[in-house]
């Protein structure tokens, strides 16, 4: 058979321009870069006892392999992890960092993330008080956020570009008590103990980072699964308000009662640019979470909501069908994999979000999850969740 190397050459040209291109503006340094990919992934790198991920990570883990392949094939630059475990030197990040995203897998491109932030967490820090109410102190339910071990489904924000560790702030140790209207489950928590409770079941954190010639704030947080309690949905409420305290954050005149760890005040200013990412634990459409906070804050008029989306997700709500036969939402925007057997599990769901502000120019969103026999379609089993990305370039002068 007789084959036209011209074409040939040719397509296989046009093929490569989109990934020269991306490399190409990789090649830049810090300001020069055109456009920004970052993305928010729940790798479910969360294991049973302290050490343990970090130990697995040292000796070699296949699940973080697929977790980094999936991560250099999505090109990204800048990733909010959630339940990665945190150790008391936050290591399992950077080996997961070093051994494994520095590391080409199957023939991709290493990313090397330069810069990390790895917050404390409130998962597995005891309290010292009887929060869950089953008569004894101590334990994973006790704890400030529900967890095994201090570090215990943990975060780390891994990025290309420079962040501006001196403006960080954290908020983990600021009180549910202290949002105004905050949603206390009723009857539940003594008085004696409601205002020692802290808001965020891990934290949340204002990263700055200096890339597009400004600063963008990632504003990262995952908050507690609105299930696993009782009639009086102390998960739910505290769910919700964990998302809420990001509306009250970007509402300057709602923003009063928020201090950082550090004593400072108020959120954040009007101009400022952002990316709020995170597992939510929220569909604003389907299953058990009081969505009404998620819903303020994607229709929030500083807020973008690309709506990424997969082909890999519509078809598995069909393939899977179950619990996804009986949902509203639009099976293409789902980020995670759940439990499809009816009246045990919720079906897939939309709890995993990339939100730019208006400001900046949106270029181009996605879910990674694509359909069965397409490449990298294996690797998505890494996790119950799946990568969520957003492409922003930098405001058009004024």
């Amino acid at each position: 058979m007789k084959i036209n190397l011209t074409a040939l050459s040719l397509l296989c040209l046009a093929a490569s321009v989109p990934l020269a291109w991306r490399l190409m503006q990789r090649a830049m340094p810090g300001d020069a870069v055109s456009f920004v990919r970052v993305a928010t992934f729940n790798v479910a790198l969360n294991r049973e006892r302290p050490g343990q991920l970090l130990d697995e990570l040292r000796a070699g883990s296949d699940q973080a392999r697929r977790i980094a392949e999936i991560v250099q094939r999505a090109e990204i630059d800048v990733l909010l992890l959630c339940e990665l475990d945190r150790d008391d030197a936050a290591a399992a990040a950077q080996v997961f960092a070093r051994q494994y995203l520095a590391v080409p897998q199957h023939g991709q491109h290493a990313i090397d993330f330069e810069f990390s932030f790895v917050p404390p967490v409130n998962t597995g820090e005891p309290s010292g008080l009887d929060f869950d109410r089953d008569g004894t102190v101590g334990g994973a339910g006790d704890a400030y956020g529900y967890g095994a071990f201090p570090g215990q489904f943990g975060m780390a924000i891994l990025s290309r570009h420079p962040i501006v560790t001196a403006a960080v702030r954290t908020f983990r140790e600021l009180k549910w008590s202290a949002m105004p209207d905050a949603l206390r489950p009723p009857g539940f928590y003594p008085d004696d103990v409601w205002p020692q409770l802290r808001l965020s079941s891990k934290t949340h954190c204002d990263v700055p980072i200096q890339v597009l010639g400004q600063r963008v704030h990632l504003l990262c947080s995952h908050p507690t699964p609105p299930v696993f309690d009782g009639a009086e949905d102390r998960n739910g409420c505290r769910n919700h308000d964990e998302i809420r305290f990001w509306v009250d954050y970007l509402t300057p005149d709602r923003a009063g009662w928020i201090v950082d760890d550090k004593g400072r005040g108020g959120g954040l200013p009007e101009g400022d640019q952002f990316v709020l990412l995170g597992d939510l634990n929220c569909d604003p459409v389907d299953g058990d979470a009081r969505r009404d906070a998620l819903q303020a804050l994607l229709a929030h008029p500083r807020v973008r909501d690309p709506e990424p989306q997969s082909e890999g997700a519509a078809m598995a709500a069909t393939q899977q069908w179950g619990s996804n036969s009986a949902q509203h939402g639009r099976a293409a925007l789902d980020t995670g994999d759940f439990d499809d057997t009816p009246g045990r599990g919720p079906g897939n769901l939309r709890v995993d979000y990339a939100l730019p502000s208006r400001e900046l120019h949106l270029l181009g969103s996605g879910v990674f999850w694509p359909p069965p026999q397409h490449p990298g379609a294996d690797l998505v089993g890494a996790s119950d969740h799946r990568l969520v990305w957003v492409d922003v370039g930098a405001p058009a002068a004024h």
